[in-house]
């Protein structure tokens, strides 16, 4: 899809992935602003993955396989999160701070998702319109939930912050935004 730099995702030591399972995403700027994120899931065989379903916004994608980018601004607290699912469905949620959701906030855009198969490898490419950045933008987290067909879950990032899983914290937002 991309011939971007691909940044290694690591999964979280509480979890227990298939020994098969290697992701990682690359990210790039568009002629747009928009942000385009290349996401590589080798392995596939070993996950379950969503049905296909209307494109549009749904909630509570993190139960099942999942890509997921979290948007810092350069200083301060607030971030977004976006959830984009092989299934064509995606969430957004703003937030001011730690886990504190701006629940009257509304995206003024939609993400695009285009997601292919080859072989054993998902590629999903997520493309974020420049209107849902947030003003600011300046730090990246990369994650991916990784669900089995057994129903077991690992946490996949660019890094971890803390013993249990968790994409929400600001440590975990390490890669500056291209």
């Amino acid at each position: 899809m991309s011939t971007a730099n691909f940044h290694p995702l690591r999964c979280h030591a509480a979890g227990k992935p298939p020994p098969t399972l290697a992701i990682a995403v690359a990210p790039r700027r568009g002629d747009a602003g928009e942000l385009q994120l290349d996401y590589r899931v080798h392995g596939l065989a070993s996950l379950a993955l969503p049905p296909p379903a209307a494109p549009g916004p749904a909630d509570g994608l993190w139960q099942q396989t999942c890509c997921e980018a979290f948007i810092a601004t350069v200083d301060g607290p607030a971030y977004r999160e976006f959830n984009f699912a092989p299934s064509g469905q995606w969430a957004i949620y703003d937030f001011a701070g730690y886990r504190q959701r701006n629940a009257d906030w509304q995206a003024p855009a939609a993400p695009r998702i285009a997601c292919r198969i080859d072989a054993d490898t998902l590629h999903l490419r997520a493309t974020i319109p420049a209107a849902l950045l947030p003003t600011g933008a300046a730090r990246l987290g990369l994650s991916v939930v990784a669900v089995t067909p057994g129903g077991d879950k690992s946490y996949w990032a660019l890094t971890h912050a803390a013993a249990q899983p968790d994409f929400h914290l600001a440590a975990s937002f390490t890669l500056p935004l291209p």
